[in-house]
């Protein structure tokens, strides 16, 4: 029996209805969520405080990043039964380790300042090595410090650098950047400027074009500016941090003499303020084949609108490589009186064609399942 096991069957044991209530409250929840017919949501883990980004290593193991909770997680369903039955703890007493990805046996970890790895890690889950050091150049300031990692198709990691404010002229290049790095951590290039807090992107399967979020400034009200889903093709390319926002709004604090047609525009627009994080184009084979190569993206939530809006996943239907339509796959997370019941924010797909979901409000991870249509 692991440590955990048994500090749960402690706990069992003090109070026999807390596993219980647990499981219940997720049902409740899980209740409140709507999907479209012939999809199924189930509660795939839980008890992984501010879970937030998602990446699949070996034998199914799903490694968890998180924000100010500073640890890293790893969950596993051993028995196939679609539910988390194993939980580890990699690391406690990160630096916002928010990033992770994974490749070759190693889990890299990106925290505010730094890419860390843990070599060997699936074969040492319960007793986790000393992560080695990849990179540490990064800025250390915590204002959108918080990374996403991906490896992309030329197997080089790919992270940002958040502005390291709400609206502001960064001092430094390094600042509001798309970067990427050798997995050993040489090589180090600024990709593209002009990105305000990117927390999601990812490939799209047919180009190989990489597709990211952006969340827009706040204080300009409610609906301004729009959140982006932008595309990056060309080195050197600025997407108008802090000048121009959504492609054609002139900052009315720093635009001064820029011009929004210098800038790269995004691929589509979203609401002001619904904070699209993590996204993820469909490649599974479960799905209808209308959602092949389709966009899911995990909307956050605002919290600083006074209607709040977001709190769902949304599905962008792209046509020919482009965005044309946005809908709605999954919400309720945010009931009609506006109670927020919890906050998505990765997607991750499975081998089996399911996807998960990340929610650091209740500290689980969803599982989305197609079963068809039975009625």
């Amino acid at each position: 029996m692991n440590i955990i096991k048994v500090i749960l069957f402690a706990l069992f044991l003090i109070n026999p209805c807390l596993t219980y209530a647990l499981q219940k409250s997720h049902q409740d929840i899980l209740k409140r969520l709507h999907v479209p017919a012939g999809f199924t949501l189930s509660v795939f883990a839980d008890n992984l405080p501010n879970a937030r980004s998602l990446a699949l290593g070996d034998n199914g193991v799903v490694f968890v990043g998180t924000g100010s909770e500073g640890a890293i997680y790893a969950v596993q369903d051993s028995n196939n039964d679609g539910v988390a039955d194993q939980r580890y703890v990699i690391a406690r007493h990160l630096f916002m380790p928010n990033g992770v990805a994974y490749k070759d046996g190693s889990l890299y970890v990106a925290e505010v300042n730094r890419i860390i790895r843990f070599d060997r890690i699936t074969q040492q889950l319960t007793k986790p090595p000393k992560p080695a050091v990849v990179y540490d150049q990064f800025p250390s300031e915590q204002h959108h410090g918080w990374k996403y990692l991906r490896f992309g198709p030329d197997n080089k990691l790919y992270t940002t650098v958040g502005a390291p404010c709400n609206i502001c002229e960064p001092e430094k290049p390094i600042y509001s950047s798309l970067v990427r790095l050798n997995v050993d951590g040489s090589g180090f290039e600024i990709l593209a400027r002009g990105i305000r807090s990117s927390v999601g992107f990812d490939w799209q399967p047919e180009t190989n074009v990489l597709f990211f979020t952006d969340n827009g400034r706040d204080y300009m009200g409610d609906d301004l500016p729009p959140d982006e889903l932008n595309q990056w093709t060309t080195t050197g390319e600025h997407f108008g941090f802090p000048y121009c926002h959504g492609g054609d709004l002139p900052d009315p604090d720093l635009a001064a003499d820029k011009t929004c047609q210098q800038f790269s525009v995004p691929v589509w627009k979203f609401k002001a303020h619904m904070a699209p994080l993590g996204l993820r184009f469909y490649r599974g084979k479960q799905f209808p084949a209308e959602f092949n190569n389709q966009l899911f993206v995990a909307q956050h939530g605002s919290w600083n609108r006074s209607t709040p809006q977001g709190y769902r996943v949304a599905l962008i239907k792209l046509n020919q490589g482009k965005p044309v339509s946005e809908q709605v796959f999954i919400d309720g997370w945010l009931t009609r009186d506006y109670e927020v019941l919890g906050r998505p924010v990765d997607i991750l797909d499975m081998p089996d064609g399911s996807l998960l979901i990340s929610d650091d409000k209740l500290g689980v991870i969803y599982k989305v399942e197609y079963k068809g249509n039975h009625g």
